[in-house]
């Protein structure tokens, strides 16, 4: 498959203690890439930087780059809007004139060396390549058993994800394009890509330390997003109230049967705290259901109101 043109897209929040390192470093790796792939006359390659409404120099880095070469080309978002509304936002623009589109975060943790990799095997034939990391070591005990955890309880769930998979991945033009075709607006796109049924491969590699500057994904974050992924792509937790409404409610019929026993026994001494316990545990259980049940008439909501994923406030072309 012939690449006339290779673009890498970066979302960046607050990175500028990195920013002008990683940049300089993909831009060496694309030149590899046009070096490796010389026989692919007219290829081109540039980097198209998505600023998520960062509060530091981000922005003002990304204009010095684009002066320095124009192969580096930025969108501002007006205010943050989060990583997976920049990643739709680098896609959506870079289409236009990409082939094949690479999505990496500007911290470089994963490895961008596998560019190379993800190349060859999209000119073999694969239109979606992902980066999958081969191990967690560099991950706290407690980051690497939530994460299985996590995998685990969406495949009981029915959510077809690929495990150990970010969102360093390589994409095609057509992959893109229709990607971009689904019109949600709870967009949760490492579920959404698998759905899109083209050829994949995928690249092993081991994640890094960050070089400079903080993660932006803290344990509340993370948590937030793991839950936005639950409910963006399963109705499987609504469906699981109702299981425990119909456990209840045989519970509840043996409950009864045990209450008409004992009366018949004339052992009908009903204790104070066993009474608090059941309503405390009822009262739970109905409270978690219509939030569960809240979160997705939420999100129906937000669906009908078809407002914006984002709000572009000014574009380096």
């Amino acid at each position: 498959m012939k690449i006339q043109k290779l673009t890498i897209i970066i979302p960046a929040f607050n990175e500028s203690e990195i920013l002008v390192n990683s940049v300089h470093r993909l831009l060496a790796i694309e030149d590899q890439v046009a070096e490796q792939h010389a026989d692919m006359l007219g290829m081109r390659a540039d980097i198209v930087i998505v600023d998520d409404g960062s509060t530091d120099q981000t922005w003002s880095l990304v204009e010095k780059l684009h002066k320095e070469n124009p192969r580096v080309r930025g969108l501002q978002f007006s205010r943050n809007f989060g990583h997976q509304a920049a990643l739709l936002a680098g896609l959506q623009e870079a289409v236009k004139t990409a082939d094949f589109l690479v999505t990496i975060d500007a911290d470089l943790q994963d490895d961008p060396e596998k560019i190379l990799d993800m190349v060859s095997m999209a000119m073999d034939g694969d239109e979606i390549v992902y980066g999958v990391r081969n191990n967690r070591e560099s991950d706290t005990w407690f980051k690497r058993t939530t994460a299985q955890g996590y995998y685990w309880t969406l495949h009981v769930l029915g959510v077809e994800l690929v495990p150990n998979h970010a969102d360093f991945r390589l994409m095609s033009k057509r992959a893109v394009n229709t990607l971009l075709s689904y019109p949600e607006r709870n967009f949760f796109i490492r579920g959404i890509i698998p759905k899109l049924g083209f050829k994949t491969g995928e690249v092993d590699y081991k994640r890094t330390p960050r070089l400079a500057g903080e993660s932006k994904y803290p344990l509340k974050k993370m948590l937030s997003f793991a839950w936005e992924g639950i409910t963006s792509l399963t109705i499987a937790p609504v469906r699981l109230i109702l299981c425990l409404g119909v456990l209840a409610c045989f519970l509840s019929i043996g409950m009864v049967i045990y209450a008409i026993v004992m009366k018949i026994l004339g052992l009908t001494d009903h204790g104070w705290s066993s009474l608090m316990v059941s309503l405390w545990f009822v009262s739970g259980i109905q409270m978690i259901s219509l939030g569960v049940i809240g979160e997705y008439i939420g999100k129906v909501i937000n669906e009908v109101k078809g407002r914006p994923r984002y709000t572009i406030q000014t574009i380096i072309e």
